[in-house]
């Protein structure tokens, strides 16, 4: 996929799965939600999570994101590089902001919601991503040359 192609997938694919590195070594991966805020791939967790616990320890990461039920659809972009935790307040509650308007449409962060965002905020932390190098694969451009 083009530079152009691999941000549209992003902004348009619903899981990011990411993988840090677990204390005995082994890759730890979850499923979250995310958002592409100013560029930037960004989640937010419990801030006791295995994962900020990995992070804390080793900030290397990757994760993938990819679509497609039969070989001639798959899609994928893996992204490697390094998270960064982020503690500030108002950075992690304007990442669940837009992870809930994403998610859930722009009535997710009205008046009545915000109060829930704002106590979640509380718990959490945020990640950004910094990407140092993407792969990305689209099958549907073989043209039936599999």
């Amino acid at each position: 996929m083009t530079d152009d192609e691999v941000t549209a997938y992003l902004e348009t694919q619903r899981i990011l799965n990411v993988a840090t590195n677990g204390p005995s070594g082994h890759p730890h991966v979850v499923a979250m939600w995310y958002a592409v805020i100013d560029g930037a791939v960004k989640f937010w967790t419990f801030g006791k999570s295995q994962k900020v616990i990995n992070l804390r320890r080793d900030p290397k990461m990757t994760c993938l994101v990819e679509s497609g039920e039969s070989y001639d659809q798959l899609k994928g972009v893996e992204l490697v590089g390094t998270g960064r935790i982020i503690d500030d307040y108002d950075e992690i509650l304007a990442i669940g902001t837009a992870v809930a308007i994403r998610y859930n449409g722009p009535g997710a962060a009205s008046e009545a919601a915000l109060p829930f965002i704002e106590a979640q905020a509380r718990k959490r932390l945020g990640v950004a991503f910094h990407i140092e190098r993407t792969v990305s694969w689209d099958h549907t451009k073989l043209g039936g040359a599999y």
